[in-house]
């Protein structure tokens, strides 16, 4: 069979397990439990594909495999794979009726965002179909993945530190000085690791756009995708981030959303000026 059906079928199964898992445990989180993996087994269909001939496609299933591996590490320190279910669908479940909720469930937890973790690998399908040399540009944009990886993990870890040091504040009878993570990484971001996440894979799309010769290709389309639903996301938890602490609003102001940038001045200290 060839690897792009044998990448949809599984794609099709994955869909399959996590809509039909929600239901049984009532837990929609499914999705997020195989984020970190689904995308690493369809680059390596391909890779295998070729017989692990293509220097390209092996590169970018290396990159992949360790971002799969990182995040997955990350996502099961937190609880991920204990049963716990994402606070944000919780908050989303009151404000629906239960029908509304479970088309939800069906079309965008269990679709869309399978949809989006097929096309984001899908440059590896470019690359097998284009066996073209392996050249400069290509170890650039390695480097650059490898890079994005990096801050990725410092990101989270940044995040990581910060909530285990409210968590003993709070043990301790403490009220934290701080409600939210605003130094490190997410001085320049409020949300650096969705910065990192995503500039992977407009990478991996351009190891396809280097195979083919061109950046005119439809696997373009999984970054955009994800990219979108990356805004969604930010805006929607940062709305939660506002009803609990209202000083969030003034981060806002001051701290670029996603692209890392200068912070500006608080509105406090522009008052003062």
């Amino acid at each position: 069979m060839a690897p792009l059906f044998v990448a949809i079928w599984i794609a099709v199964a994955v869909c399959a397990f996590v809509w039909i898992a929600s239901l049984i445990t009532k837990d929609t989180s499914w999705v997020d439990r195989i984020w970190s993996i689904v995308p690493v087994v369809y680059v390596w269909v391909f890779a295998i594909s070729a017989g692990l001939a293509d220097a390209r496609l092996d590169v970018m299933a290396a990159l992949v495999t360790i971002w799969g591996a990182r995040l997955t590490f990350n996502f099961a320190r937190k609880g991920g794979y204990s049963g716990m279910e994402d606070y944000r669908w919780a908050v989303l479940r009151g404000q629906m009726k239960p029908w509304q909720f479970q088309l939800f469930n069906f079309f965008f937890i269990t679709i869309y965002q399978n949809i989006i973790l097929f096309l984001i690998a899908m440059p590896a399908f470019t690359a097998y179909e284009n066996h073209t040399p392996f050249t400069a540009l290509d170890l650039l944009l390695a480097v650059l993945f490898f890079a994005f990886t990096v801050g990725e993990t410092i990101a989270d870890q940044q995040q990581w530190n910060f909530h285990h040091w409210k968590k003993a504040e709070t043990d301790a009878g403490r009220t934290p000085s701080r409600n939210f993570l605003q130094s490190g990484l997410f001085r320049a971001s409020r949300h650096p690791n969705f910065f990192f996440e995503q500039a992977q894979w407009w990478v991996l799309f351009f190891f396809g756009a280097s195979a083919a010769g061109s950046v005119l290709q439809w696997t373009v389309a999984g970054p955009v995708l994800l990219t979108i639903l990356f805004v969604g996301s930010t805006v929607f938890t940062e709305n939660i981030s506002k009803s609990k602490y209202p000083e969030y609003e003034d981060y806002q102001h001051r701290v670029s959303a996603i692209i890392p940038w200068f912070p500006r001045r608080a509105a406090a200290e522009k008052a003062t000026a």
